[in-house]
């Protein structure tokens, strides 16, 4: 009986265990079946937050390979305010490591109890100081930072990001959804007691990078002088580009006042304009090309035309027009040369407006370039019907017109290259690793437009090289090379009168090199220079200083013999300005971060200029001795080839000549400290020497 009664206690504790089993695991089986994704979302509510951090951006480098602008890894600092012990303290240690007042931190502790930013993109300094407070509930994630190495080398063509890696200005704006690439998030984990703890990275995929078509120690050359005219001649802002007329490639392109992208706030905003694109302004009598252009080119005239100037002034439309000399009888070639408002006029009224306008049209003005930059103005061209009687003489002297410096170039290069217009273009193209993408949209090579007949191109060429040998240009005339261009002094709009000013002047010089084959087009422009203000006085000379040093980096074959007075001259002339030459003294705080190339900033003004066949007479350089850097053997090497050695060796080279190297100072093998001058000559060495100065060329 005892033994029955406890076989029935079994069989009911039994019964409840195997009742209550199958309701766990009926629930549990309900729970897993039908209720996962909910109590599972839930549970990911409770510990984890996710949030975006910035994506690795593309890279962007010059032609040649040079970096203009990387990402770099550094730290952020982000609080979970659930986990502070004392926000009152940690907001006060805080705000002085990072400089911001403690009230904006304890805001930000209030406005999440699970994840608040203190400060994003942190210098290493400030890291390591957060770091070494050790408190708790603050912790330190890695972001990507945009750095330029060059600091405001390009800065207007590159521009720079926000703290998103954002692109503001620039190709970091214009090509921002390439370079960009796709999102990161990191996500925060909590545990039971709700500590948390990183819970590690969802990454994202890299943005393409960039290839310019800009050549970094072209950049250089041309920021160098652009800065030195700047401080010369006090103007208000300036700009200078180099282009390849022959495929519209940008090689260089210089705006003043500059910036230096890692610190763009530091600058006004103001001087993150891109002049080069974007600046309205009347381009005076270079728009003279434009009207000629349309005259040769419908055979209304002949360069050997003569015109009566009338003594310097001309009446259209009851308005009477003045030039700035008095001319009388001028040849079509001399109007151009001597730069004669009355002479352009009558030639304009002899094309008249229905077709100076369709050629306007047809050089590019009034319409975007089309180049891969942000901000690009149109220029300012009436419709023809909105001309006014005086219009057409008001045009073809370069009022009543406005144009951006890039129009006006891509304009000029049509001339030098035999008359085709090129969209001109900064980018070359864009890689992911060694593939290179596809072109798509404003990236995509668009075929040339002929403008002009290539005898009318030829003729303007032979008339702009008059500008310089015997006319208002002669400053822009080049040692060893033909050069060709047009001067342009235009009054600027007086602001409070609406009228031109007459002390206010927009100068510039618009020219390529060599003649018979151009290589590069040049323009400078000087915004309101103080004193001398005419093209031919201030910006002449500034293209003249760019071109002979690019030619020379460029290896172009010269094509004027030289005279060796003035070889000699121009080069004890250019040793003494480049001692004395402005130097950029923009700075960034590199600590902790990647010593940028020293490529641009150690980059040397490149003599092109054939000198003596021995160096010993002229070519004495002051070598700093005693140091640990041995110096090459640079016999039969390329100027180019020379320039690169020298300058990652960290010496400042001084060429001189053209074609290989045939000497050298000092010799190879020498010692010398970092920063010594090398001097090379280049060319072929001479059979025979003068008996009257030994070395010279007669």
């Amino acid at each position: 009986m005892q033994q029955d009664r406890v076989h029935v206690r079994l069989l009911i504790i039994a019964g409840v265990a195997f009742l209550w089993m199958g309701a766990v695991f009926g629930r549990l089986t309900y729970l897993q079946l039908y209720r996962h994704s909910e109590y599972l979302s839930r549970a990911l509510r409770q510990q984890q937050r996710t949030f975006e951090i910035t994506p690795e951006r593309g890279a962007i480098y010059d032609r040649n390979g040079q970096p203009l602008a990387m990402s770099i890894p550094v730290d952020s600092a982000f609080a979970v305010p659930s986990e502070i012990a004392d926000e009152n303290l940690a907001a006060r240690l805080l705000s002085g490591v990072v400089n911001k007042p403690q009230e904006e931190i304890e805001a930000r502790f209030e406005s999440s109890r699970s994840f608040a930013w203190i400060a994003r993109k942190l210098p290493p300094e400030k890291a390591d100081a957060i770091r070494k407070l050790n408190l708790k509930g603050i912790y330190l994630q890695k972001e990507n930072q945009r750095f330029y190495p060059k600091r405001d080398l390009a800065a207007h063509v590159l521009g720079f990001v926000d703290v998103d890696e954002k692109g503001l200005v620039g190709i970091e704006r214009e090509l921002d959804s390439r370079i960009r690439g796709k999102s990161e998030r990191i996500v925060v984990m909590a545990d039971a007691k709700q500590r948390w703890f990183d819970g590690g990275e969802a990454q994202g995929e890299r943005g393409a990078s960039v290839v310019l078509t800009l050549d970094e120690k072209i950049q250089y050359i041309v920021e160098r002088e652009l800065s030195a005219a700047m401080a010369k001649t006090r103007a208000a802002a300036g700009t200078a580009i180099v282009m390849n007329p022959n495929t519209g490639e940008i090689l260089a392109m210089a705006n003043w006042p500059k910036f230096n992208p890692n610190k763009a706030g530091d600058a006004p905003s103001e001087n993150w304009m891109n002049r080069a694109v974007s600046a309205i302004y009347e381009p005076g009598s270079t728009f003279k090309l434009i009207t000629l252009a349309g005259a040769f080119d419908q055979e209304i005239t002949r360069p050997s035309e003569v015109f009566d100037c009338e003594n310097g002034a001309v009446y259209i439309s009851g308005h009477r027009i003045r030039d700035h000399k008095p001319f009388g009888l001028l040849s079509v070639a001399d109007i151009l040369a001597k730069s004669s408002d009355v002479g352009a006029i009558k030639i304009a009224l002899r094309l008249g407006a229905p077709k100076f306008y369709d050629y306007i049209r047809a050089f590019g003005f009034g319409s975007l370039t089309g180049v891969e930059l942000p901000y690009e103005s149109r220029g300012r061209l009436a419709r023809l019907e909105d001309w006014k009687p005086i219009s057409v003489g008001s045009i073809s002297m370069g009022q009543e017109v406005g144009v951006t410096p890039l129009q006006l170039i891509t304009a000029v290069s049509a001339i030098a290259n035999g008359g085709l217009l090129y969209r001109p273009h900064v980018v070359s193209q864009l890689r992911r690793g060694e593939k290179v993408l596809p072109e798509e949209g404003p990236l995509v090579a668009a075929e040339p437009k002929r403008v002009v007949r290539p005898e009318t191109a030829a003729t303007l060429r032979q008339l702009m090289e008059g500008v310089v040998l015997h006319g208002t240009g002669p400053s822009a005339h080049l040692d060893g090379w033909t050069s060709a261009g047009k001067t342009g002094t235009a009054q600027k709009i007086d602001p409070a009168t609406g009228r031109y000013s007459p002390t206010q002047f927009i100068a510039s010089f618009t020219g390529f090199t060599p003649i018979n084959n151009p290589a590069v087009t040049i323009l400078v422009s000087l915004d309101s220079p103080v004193g001398l203000h005419e093209g031919g006085e201030v910006a002449a000379p500034v293209f003249k200083r760019i071109a002979e040093q690019v030619l020379a980096y460029l290896d172009v074959p010269r094509d004027v013999p030289l005279n060796p007075k003035l070889i000699e001259t121009a080069y004890l002339k250019r040793a003494q300005e480049d001692r004395s030459a402005l130097e950029d003294s923009s700075a960034v705080d590199f600590s902790g971060q990647p010593d940028p190339p020293p490529a641009a900033s150690q980059l040397t003004n490149v003599v092109g200029r054939e000198k003596v066949a021995s160096l010993k007479p002229v070519l004495t350089v002051a070598v700093d001795q005693g140091g640990d850097i041995e110096v090459p053997d640079f016999s039969g090497k390329t100027m180019r080839d020379v320039a690169d050695i020298v300058l990652r060796l960290g010496l400042e080279p001084v060429l001189v000549g053209s074609n290989l190297a045939t000497a050298q100072s000092p010799a190879a093998g020498a010692k010398v400290r970092r920063g010594a001058k090398i001097t090379v000559q280049f060319g072929t060495p001479l059979e025979k020497k003068s008996k009257t100065r030994p070395g010279i060329r007669n």
